[in-house]
């Protein structure tokens, strides 16, 4: 048994993830679109071009994600993607990449228990927790 982690986007799921690649060290794994769906004739227009099913792999462990309806899309609100970096720098420059157009729950700083932590939703919808643990 696996347990997986499946993020539902408003619309930005290839974006999302194109960034992750690019500036994370993602891998993206699998993309479909809504209009690969065989006989379409169910699939409004505006989302034929839209992620039906994407994968990445980040830190070790596969993330999945879509892109819903407007109507069906609601902002994550009670979950975080936590992702553990092995430095204070790279938990700066990740925090700095996160931040920029997200918005700031609690500003990267030293706390009791990491010489990094901070908590963010980026520009695509995304909560984060970045942490780099004090060993």
């Amino acid at each position: 048994m696996d347990l997986n982690t499946y993020l539902n986007y408003g619309g930005n799921t290839e974006e999302a993830f194109r960034f992750y690649e690019r500036h994370l060290g993602a891998k993206i794994l699998y993309l479909s679109r809504h209009g690969d769906v065989p006989g379409q004739g169910n699939v409004p227009p505006e989302l034929k071009g839209k992620v039906l099913h994407a994968r990445i792999s980040l830190g070790g462990q596969q993330v999945a994600a879509s892109d819903v309806p407007p109507e069906r899309f609601k902002p994550m609100r009670s979950a975080y993607l936590s992702l553990v970096l092995d430095s204070p720098e790279e938990a700066e420059r990740v925090y700095a990449l996160l931040a920029d157009g997200g918005e700031v729950f609690m500003p990267i700083a030293e706390t009791f228990f990491a010489t990094r932590f901070a908590q963010l939703r980026d520009r695509f919808g995304t909560l984060w927790m970045i942490l780099n643990e004090k060993l």
